[in-house]
């Protein structure tokens, strides 16, 4: 994907509030050269990152219960609630990119997050069923393909970017999903099942894929193998443990999306200060700071859903001049 070239700072997902005009504003107002599908899950079931992925799925229709989102046979109003909500989405970023060329990101919740989340009918995680993990991957793999047909129709000029939320990866990796009665844990699951079925859904997409984590330990030898073209993570979250396989993915062209502005209201530091610990990491593996700029893409440490909006607007716009400042002071 080398040939691709990423915006210099993007945002990862959710926004606070619930009007989509105003985010899709603020969104492509703040990244003039890296818009992306805001998400707004203030607005209530459908529009959270769960039930927002369940509205896009084929043949498989989710539904709200007490103790979660639950498969079941038909769509019923939570499916159609998600659907209008994208709908709506999409109306606005489409209204503010009218004349737009260039990378666009749409966001959605990756295969194993998605089988931890969603219950069959037994009141069980996905997660615990192997056909029913496929059976999922299979349904989103195909919903995504409409999904970013639609998103290419509405913005002609835009490179569709996806990328895929998986906050869950690890704990599935590791065996540490609970069970319904919260006394066991699921099966850790074999992770070449899981490289091959985030392979398979990242291969619906002919442009640049994203995996996104902003959990600690983020698998990036996996990610890599996997297709992933650039990996999106909490970079608080990092440590020394992480440094070979941060210079590998580095060395391998695949780009990093380092979430280095906090996520929730505070104090911003002064843009240098936000990437320093970037401009730390780089010397302390050895590469090259010319590099620095054109490997990463500076974002939020994770979504901004539980910001104010004033707040909201300062992180993003904060994101982008601290990507100006890697750029003019690499050293």
């Amino acid at each position: 994907m080398s040939e691709f070239s990423f915006g210099p700072a993007t945002g990862v997902g959710s926004m606070p509030g619930g009007d989509a005009r105003e985010a899709a504003k603020t969104v492509t107002g703040s990244f003039e050269t890296f818009p992306y599908l805001a998400e707004l899950p203030a607005r209530g079931p459908g529009a959270d990152m769960i039930g927002r992925t369940a509205g896009l799925l084929v043949d498989l229709y989710a539904r709200v219960e007490p103790s979660g989102w639950r498969i079941g046979d038909r769509p019923g109003r939570d499916t159609r609630r998600a659907r209008a909500w994208l709908g709506e989405d999409l109306d606005a970023l489409e209204e503010f990119t009218q004349g737009y060329e260039g990378p666009v990101k749409v966001q959605a919740v990756g295969p194993w997050t998605l089988a931890a989340a969603l219950e069959l009918k037994n009141g069980e995680a996905a997660l615990s069923d192997p056909g029913a993990c496929r059976d999922l991957a299979g349904s989103l793999a195909e919903g995504l393909r409409a999904h970013l047909a639609d998103v290419r129709r509405r913005i002609p000029g835009a490179q569709v970017v996806l990328q895929l939320d998986e906050p869950s990866l690890i704990a599935v990796l590791r065996g540490q999903i609970k069970t319904a009665s919260e006394y066991r844990t699921h099966r850790a699951v074999d992770r070449q099942v899981v490289e091959s079925t985030l392979r398979d859904v990242l291969g619906v997409q002919d442009g640049p894929g994203v995996v996104h984590s902003c959990a600690p330990d983020v698998p990036f030898a996996l990610l890599r193998r996997a297709g992933a073209d650039a990996i999106s993570f909490d970079f608080a979250l990092l440590t020394e443990r992480d440094d070979e396989a941060i210079g590998e993915a580095v060395e391998a062209g695949t780009k990093l999306f380092a979430g280095v502005v906090p996520g929730v209201d505070g104090r911003l530091s002064d843009p240098a200060g936000s990437v320093m610990g970037v401009r730390t990491l780089w010397r302390r593996l050895g590469l090259n700071p010319g590099s620095l700029a054109e490997s990463v893409v500076v974002t939020p440490s994770c979504g901004l859903a539980g910001a104010s909006p004033a707040y909201a607007r300062a992180a993003l716009a904060h994101c982008v001049r601290a990507a100006r400042s890697l750029a003019d002071n690499p050293e």
